[in-house]
Formats: structure tokens, sequence, C-alpha cells
């Protein structure tokens, strides 16, 4: 019993940080048609950066965990709205030369991060409290574990109000909708896009930090690795459906943790197959719209 409730909850805690990752992916897509290959470097910046800060701050204090965090956070939102500004936003509706050009970004970054921080991986530390257990039902997990799993649930309610209460909310789904006609309304369309791009990269930047001590250390290629899995779980949930990434996270997450354990390590390979199957049964995805 003790076992499987340890999976569970490692799996949610795993999966919370798939869902960080794939959230953005799923907001830029969903949102402006976008497939960012580029979203994982948002990841590791954000990581790389967050530790950086924390360990001048103080890597085993609160007070350096949180500011990580919200470096991070800045990091991977900063980064993305500039990519957005720059890059993307002339490339709309030319989905070709968008994969193109992100998929070079990501190579790129990725080299001249080997060039800064190096090709090994960074081990990271946090406030002592991370590193220990609370026992749940006999099973002792690690207690980052749960703070992955409160930030996602945060970050995933911030959204949904975000998107549906404020303004900035509003004229972004409006401008999903029908573009052309919120621009003659004298709306600037183009900013709130920059807005979700920017949004999808703070939740990469703070999936990063989270990620970092999920694992234990920051690589060049930590989002490159993340990115994987949250294509397969934006997929898996449906292009485009927020809600379909989270209840896709969770799934992923928990398939890889038992495979792991119960079928001597073929996680990943259990994953691939969900995904086939998903995609052979319902290629729209878990949640998302039916092509007409």
């Amino acid at each position: 019993m003790s076992t499987i409730v340890l999976l569970l909850i490692t799996g949610l805690g795993l999966g919370a940080i798939y869902f960080l990752v794939s959230s953005g992916l799923s907001l830029i897509y969903g949102l402006m048609g976008v497939l960012n290959f580029a979203h994982g470097v948002f990841l590791s910046f954000g990581a790389f950066l967050g530790w950086e800060v924390a360990s001048r701050v103080g890597a085993t204090s609160w007070g350096g965990f949180a500011l990580s965090l919200v470096v991070g956070a800045l990091a991977g939102a900063a980064f993305a709205a500039l990519t957005e500004r720059f890059l993307v936003q002339r490339l709309y509706n030319r989905h070709i030369e968008q994969v193109l050009v992100t998929v070079g970004l990501a190579l790129a970054v990725v080299a001249l991060f080997d060039g800064i921080w190096g090709t090994d991986p960074t081990f990271v530390r946090g406030p002592g409290w991370l590193d220990q257990t609370t026992t749940v039902l006999g099973a002792r997990v690690p207690n980052d574990r749960f703070v992955s799993i409160v930030v996602a649930v945060l970050v995933l309610l911030a959204i949904v109000l975000f998107l549906k209460r404020t303004r900035f909310g509003m004229i972004i789904r409006a401008g999903v909708e029908n573009r052309s006609m919120v621009t003659a309304l004298g709306i600037d369309v183009r900013s709130a896009f920059t807005l979700v791009f920017t949004i999808g990269g703070a939740a990469a930047g703070l999936g990063g930090v989270l990620a970092s001590h999920y694992f234990g250390y920051v690589s060049p290629v930590l989002g490159q690795t993340l990115l994987i899995f949250a294509f397969i779980v934006t997929v898996i949930g449906g292009l485009g459906s927020l809600t379909g990434a989270a209840i896709a996270s969770v799934l992923v997450a928990l398939l890889q943790q038992f495979a792991n354990y119960y079928l001597s390590g073929t996680g990943d390979f259990a994953v691939v197959v969900l995904l086939a199957v998903v995609l052979l049964t319902r290629p729209s995805g878990l949640m998302g719209r039916k092509a007409l």
C-alpha cells in the first residue's frame, strides 16, 4: 500500500512539472496556432538563472528558494516575450517557418548554455525541508513533490481566471475567434498575443526551477528533455486545451511511474504506447476539438 501511495504522489509531482511546461505549449498553440519548439529553452533559462540567484542569496534558505521561483518565472517570461516579438510575430500562419525558426533557436541556445554553464549537470540544493520526507499512509514522500503540486494548481487557477475574468483574457479569446474584427475595433491583438507567449514562458521558467529540485540538477538539455514529454501531454490532452493538458499530465506521469516500478523501467515506452492509442482512437486528443 505504501508503495502505491508513494508512486501516486511522486507521479502527481512529476505531472505538475509536465503541466507547467505543457500549459504554455497548449496556450500558445490553442490561442495562436504556433508550434513552439524553443519552449524547452525557456525552462532551462529559468532554471539556470533561478539557481544562480539562489546560490548567491542562500540556496538552502526559504528566501533563496522563493526568489529562485520568481527569477525563474521572470526569466522564462522575458525570453518568451522577446522570442515572440522579434521572431514568431513575423511568422503567424507560416507553420513551416515557425518550426524551422524555433528549432534553430533551441539548438543555438542549448549550445550557448553549454558554453556558459558547461555540458555537465549542475547539482542544486534547496531548503532542508525540501530534502526531507513526509509520511503519508506509510509512504515517505519527498516534500518537494508537494510544492510542485501546489504551484501547478495555483498556476492552472491563475491562467483560467486570467482568460475568463480579465480584459486582456477576453481580448485574447476574441482575437483567436476573429482577429480581423478585433483589430478593426482598434484593439492591438499583437500585444495580447505577446502576453500569451509571456505567460507560457513564465510557466515554463517556473517549471524549470521546480524540475531542477525534483531531479536534483539542471543542465542545458533539461528543458529539451522535458519538452518531449510536454508535447506528448499536449497531444494526448488535445491541442489548445488547458484542461486536457492538466489531465494528460497526470495520466502520463502516473503511467510513467507505475510502469518504471512494476515493468522494469518501461515508463517511457508505456507513454509512447499511450500516445499511439490516443492518436489512433481519438486524433483530436482527450479534450481537443474534433475537426469538422
